[in-house]
């Protein structure tokens, strides 16, 4: 699996950390090994241009997800066709804030954020209830086990 991490937030970020996360749900939802991903990690400046250019809103948000070759999770024992998962977006400065919102830490929110982007890339949304239903159940058990098994 080849998960690329980069970190041009001038927040600090444990890279490893976010790539043996990234790792864990991609293992999980089978996820061929020979597919890639990129995580980048970005100010409010840039996360609020690319906010502007691909959802045309305005102000920055946490988390953008940029599908590539449209893979899915791997079905019945079998994995996924190898390919270029995409690329998802954080920003740490967003995320510090919706972490104090929330009660939990801004590392605890960037790994939910992951979480929620890697599930965007697979295809999964929220657009409708039972979407989002069936997706933020998804994310709350693969966060949660990955951070049991630390």
């Amino acid at each position: 699996m080849s998960i690329e991490v980069n970190n041009e937030s001038g927040y600090e970020v444990d890279e490893a950390e976010f790539a043996e996360l990234s790792r864990y749900v991609l293992d999980a939802m089978r996820v061929h090994p020979q597919s890639e991903l990129s995580l980048l990690f970005v100010d409010t400046t840039v996360m609020s241009e690319l906010h502007v250019q691909w959802m045309d809103e305005p102000g920055p948000t946490d988390v953008l997800s940029f599908p590539m070759d449209e893979l899915r999770p791997g079905r019945d024992g079998e994995l996924s066709p190898p390919g270029t998962l995409g690329d998802i977006v954080l920003c740490p400065e967003v995320a510090e804030e919706q972490a104090k919102v929330a009660g939990h830490s801004t590392v605890e929110e960037m790994l939910l954020l992951t979480t929620h982007g890697i599930l965007h890339l697979l295809g999964y949304d929220h657009a409708e209830p039972e979407e989002e239903k069936e997706m933020f159940a998804l994310q709350r058990k693969l966060l949660l086990t990955f951070l049991a098994t630390r």
